[in-house]
């Protein structure tokens, strides 16, 4: 039997299949590779377990028949630029039914990416299933924003197109996961916008409106690469990750995404007595942060998030034991580990999203405060600064506070959840200190009067120096130890072990008392 000719309708549907894959657009796709890029479905094999993605609306074609003829249309714009379904990612770490999840594409041959009529629809039709399957996400954004050349659908605005909509309504419920390469504009940008995180690579270019737009709008002629590149959108906040090239992003969001998909097996660990050493004695001495997230967390695990925004304060997503928790911490390095407005937004955020999708955090703390001064204050630090006490105040997620070495004033109260009782744990190194205040600021406050009355310039700092040493003797975590304002004192080379160990407790027997809320994109 396996001899017989095929039927006519299968021999159809076979070759119609053929024409939807990059084998059937040598031209398109050696164009693509010789512009450094992947094609979409080169992307999703990578992306996906072999063997697993069930594609939705494959023989979809542009919306064009009024114009062009439908041999071209099938030919030439196959799945009318979108691919989309489901597939199983980390399936060997998670299992099937743990790592499946919804992969949508825009490709960039057909079309320049452009969203097209049955495109919108196929979107609509995907992030329905999204929401009623729970799938986590990832989609592929880059494209020109909407197509003006669909000919076959009435329509004035087009304003009445759900996809937004749905996909906004996505948020808080699934994990969602965007990937941009080279151009991404107008409704493009606003999917990947409108995600929990992006991905990029460094030739990336995103924007509300694409150089048309900008032109029609009477804003000048620029160049695509001009409108949001990743000199722009990594310092500002808008790319959570920036990559080298689509091999790196695939690999980068694989990663991401395995967080979302629970634990694991326990990773490698460092040496963690090299802790004892990583924070200087002296108090105004800056160190960097990352190399005590990376000695805490399997090795490996670790991902920061928007490192060139607000890098004053750190974000992260890694591994401690296997568990997916989420890490911010001071990095005295920039601005002194103090925390800006933008580093608030940036830690407001981050907490949302960790608490939305359970990750418990780990808040690493030397902060001197909340930054000060008349431009601090132009960036509308009440308002953006208390955003992070908002926040903190919220979550319900167990949080682990470690202080490192100094937890000054509201910012040390802001990296604790708004108290230093708030936190399942608060520890300190034995190095730490604690004030409502710098205490060196706190000294020249409380002393105006006695240091007014000093002449001698050189006396006067001396006595703030004497003062300020006392203040710092007092201020010693052992102190506030005593006092049981924190929980304990440990030795760096503990804190790994400490915060497993709490957050076995802490997780044992937890329930969540508030209904689902989205999480902002900002």
């Amino acid at each position: 039997m396996g001899d017989e000719p095929l039927r006519d309708d299968l021999t159809e549907l076979l070759h119609r299949r053929a024409l939807t894959e990059d084998a059937a657009r040598p031209d398109a796709v050696a164009r693509r590779h010789a512009a450094g890029g992947r094609t979409a479905r080169e992307n999703l094999a990578d992306l996906v377990d072999e063997g697993s993605f069930v594609e939705y609306g494959r023989f979809a074609i542009a919306a064009q028949r009024a114009r062009r003829e439908l041999a071209d249309l099938i030919a030439r714009t196959p799945a009318d630029g979108l691919i989309a379904g489901t597939a199983r990612i980390n399936g060997d770490l998670f299992g099937a039914e743990a790592s499946t999840c919804a992969v949508l594409s825009y490709d960039y041959t057909v079309l320049a990416g452009t969203q097209g009529a049955l495109g919108h629809r196929k979107k609509d039709r995907l992030f329905e299933l999204i929401e009623r399957l729970r799938l986590p996400t990832v989609f592929f954004a880059e494209g020109g924003g909407g197509r003006p050349g669909d000919t076959d659908y009435p329509a004035v605005s087009l304003l009445e197109t759900r996809a937004f909509k749905l996909w906004a309504r996505l948020s808080g419920l699934v994990p969602r996961i965007a990937i941009v390469k080279g151009r991404c504009f107008a409704g493009n940008a606003v999917i990947a916008g409108a995600s929990d995180l992006i991905v990029a690579t460094e030739d990336t270019t995103i924007g509300m409106g694409g150089p048309a737009m900008i032109a029609g709008g009477g804003l000048g002629d620029v160049a695509p690469e001009d409108v949001g590149p990743i000199r722009v959108q990594a310092p500002n906040g808008v790319v959570d990750v920036v990559v080298a090239d689509e091999a790196e992003a695939v690999a980068v969001t694989k990663r991401l995404l395995g967080y979302f998909q629970g634990p694991t097996a326990p990773g490698p660990v460092a040496d963690q007595t090299a802790l004892r050493t990583m924070v200087p004695e002296r108090a105004r001495r800056a160190y960097p942060v990352a190399p005590i997230i990376d000695t805490l967390a399997d090795t490996g695990s670790v991902t920061y998030l928007r490192p060139k925004f607000a890098p004053e304060m750190v974000t992260a997503l890694a591994r401690i034991a296997g568990r997916p928790v989420g890490i911010i911490a001071n990095n005295t390095m920039a601005m002194a580990g103090a925390i800006t407005a933008a580093a608030s937004d940036k830690a407001a955020r981050f907490l949302q999203l960790c608490d939305t999708f359970d990750f418990p955090v780990v808040s690493l703390v030397d902060c001197p405060g909340f930054m000060v001064g008349p431009a601090a204050e132009a960036e509308a630090l009440v308002r953006r600064g208390s955003r992070m006490l908002v926040a903190g105040a919220a979550i319900e997620v167990p949080m682990v506070a470690v202080i490192l070495r100094r937890g000054y004033g509201l910012g040390a109260q802001a990296m604790t959840g708004g108290s230093l009782h708030e936190p399942v744990l608060t520890v300190a190194w034995p190095g730490a200190h604690l004030g409502p205040m710098g205490l060196e600021g706190a000294v020249r406050l409380g002393m105006r009067r006695e240091l007014e009355a000093i002449a001698d310039p050189e006396e006067r700092e001396q006595r703030v120096r004497e003062a300020t040493a006392a203040a710092q003797e007092n201020a010693k975590a052992l102190n506030a130890a005593a006092l049981f304002e924190i929980d304990d004192v440990i030795d760096p080379a503990e804190t790994r072990d400490v915060i497993i160990n709490t957050l076995a407790a802490a997780t044992a027997h937890a329930q969540r008392t508030r209904a689902r809320r989205f999480v902002d994109t900002w």
